[in-house]
């Protein structure tokens, strides 16, 4: 598994990663990481591997766009010391483009998207030990949606920084057409962006995989 004792993980985005988590700090007792993903890495890590001592963070903050993200960094991101940052943002960035077309203001083009991103995580890069990211994702399996086409690239943004700076890459969007084969849309989420429970499970096996997470550890022992 990648990561090491006693690392500090800080997830960051939007309302997915968000979750209903405590406000200002989402780390503690009582759901303080929230209901979704980042609250079943959190369980799972504990429960697997849990003389690491692995510390988890979230940051999240619903409606959030990178550009929101960009305003908090300091704060939410460098201050806060992480030695592993997760990062997924875009939805809003996509999403606000077609449900309030109108309101320009609001909308992140996919050039302030990739140049707010790629700055975001080039400043943190001398501050932590390894940078996640992860896709935005839109929960239609029909391919030539018009939001569904914007989010795919934006999803190609963030691989594309990925690897041009050697962080881990997550492509979420894969990860549920896979179930999206066998599942209509809303059944693991309502308005094709907020997960069910199972959306959220999707979002978690998907990160654990990419840390090289053991699901048979101690299976043997039990």
């Amino acid at each position: 598994m990648k990561l090491d004792q006693g690392q500090k993980l800080l997830f960051i985005g939007d309302s997915v990663t968000d979750c209903e988590r405590a406000k200002p700090e989402g780390e503690g007792l009582f759901g303080a990481l929230g209901k979704g993903y980042v609250s079943y890495v959190d369980g799972l890590l504990q429960a697997v591997y849990p003389e690491l001592g692995i510390r988890v963070v979230n940051k999240g903050i619903s409606g959030n766009t990178v550009r929101d993200l960009k305003s908090r960094w300091q704060e939410d991101v460098i201050d806060q010391k992480p030695d592993w940052l997760s990062i997924m943002i875009g939805i809003n960035d996509v999403w606000r483009q077609y449900d309030t077309p109108f309101i320009k203001e609001w909308h992140v083009y996919i050039d302030e998207y990739e140049k707010t991103l790629r700055d975001l995580v080039l400043e943190s890069k001398p501050f932590v030990k390894k940078i996640v990211l992860m896709t935005p994702f839109y929960l239609e399996s029909n391919e030539q949606d018009e939001m569904r086409q914007s989010m795919d690239q934006y999803g190609q943004i963030v691989k594309k920084i990925a690897e041009e700076t050697n962080c881990l890459f997550i492509d979420t969007q894969a990860a549920f057409n896979i179930v999206l084969k066998d599942l209509y849309s809303a059944t693991i989420a309502w308005d094709r962006v907020h997960p069910s429970t199972a959306g959220h499970m999707v979002l978690t096996r998907a990160f654990l995989k990419a840390i090289d997470f053991n699901w048979n550890r101690f299976q043997g022992s039990v």
